[in-house]
């Protein structure tokens, strides 16, 4: 089908980053509402986000960005270095003031999710109605649980490093994905995505690992708003068990599942998701 909006590509020259972005424009959109959405790691923002952008019909304009180490933002020089879920969360910074987006809806998926989480901390009044997919260190509801499984991502990371990038990709959804069920041809397709840029890939899961070892996940969260939660309906019960907590005691905190998917959810059921997604953004507003 053809695509509701007009696609604008650009970039955001910053000293260390050339920072690619993409904003959807939707004519038929009324509200002048906008809405950021980050990506996870290895998958650039398009491949993301780009099918789920067709159904999302309350938001005049989205913001998909690509972040340090995938899609098309690179370094000037061309080289993969290392970066801090910090430096992503000032990169939106600088680049939502310099599109004058002062106020905003915020979707983040995985790291994408994480990055979401600190940008709301430190600017909660910028912010409005959010929505993480699987956000990275909501993944148990113990902490010393969620961290010891950063510690199986980093080994993935060390794989892509050494050069058998493949290999890493696998230990990386054996991880994260443990239940999914998937076809030859989905898993070739995921393994190629993430396989595209190793280095990347690998430093943004060492990002997430030195992030998490940083925080206060509490205090993280409770500086949240109204948030909408989505799971994957293979995805571990732990992570479900996490995110059903959080939505029985807190009232702005509503929790999805969604059936027949696993972390790789917004790839899966863009269409489902989307219909979700506008609904709690009018729920929001009637409140």
């Amino acid at each position: 089908m053809q695509h509701p909006c007009q696609i604008e590509q650009r970039e955001l020259a910053l000293p260390d980053q050339r920072i690619h972005y993409r904003i959807y424009r939707n004519p038929t959109v009324s509200s002048d509402r906008k809405l950021v959405l980050l990506h996870g790691a290895g998958v650039a923002g398009e491949d993301t986000w780009h099918a789920m952008t067709a159904f999302l019909d309350q938001w005049r304009e989205i913001l998909v960005p690509d972040l340090r180490g995938m899609g098309q933002t690179h370094a000037p020089d061309g080289e993969e270095h290392p970066f801090t879920a910090q430096q992503l969360m000032l990169d939106i910074s600088q680049l939502v003031d310099r599109l004058s987006w002062w106020q905003f809806d915020l979707g983040g998926y995985s790291m994408g999710g994480l990055v979401s989480l600190l940008y709301k901390q430190a600017h909660p009044e910028r912010v409005a109605k959010q929505y993480l997919l699987e956000p990275a260190v909501l993944d148990r509801p113990c902490w010393e649980t969620t961290v010891a499984l950063r510690q199986q991502y980093s080994a993935a990371a060390d794989q892509l490093r050494t050069g058998d990038a493949e290999q890493g990709v696998v230990n990386f959804l054996d991880t994260i994905s443990p239940n999914r069920k998937v076809s030859t041809q989905a898993e070739r397709l995921t393994i190629d995505r993430l396989a595209q840029r190793p280095l990347g890939f690998a430093n943004a899961l060492h990002c997430v690992t030195h992030a998490i070892n940083e925080l206060d996940r509490e205090q993280l969260v409770a500086a949240q708003g109204d948030v909408s939660s989505f799971v994957g309906g293979h995805s571990v019960d732990l992570m479900h068990q996490y995110h059903r907590g959080l939505a029985e005691r807190m009232p702005s905190w509503h929790y999805f599942m969604v059936p027949g998917t696993d972390h790789s959810l917004p790839f899966q059921k863009p269409r489902q998701i989307a219909r979700i997604m506008n609904a709690e953004l009018e729920r929001y507003l009637a409140h």
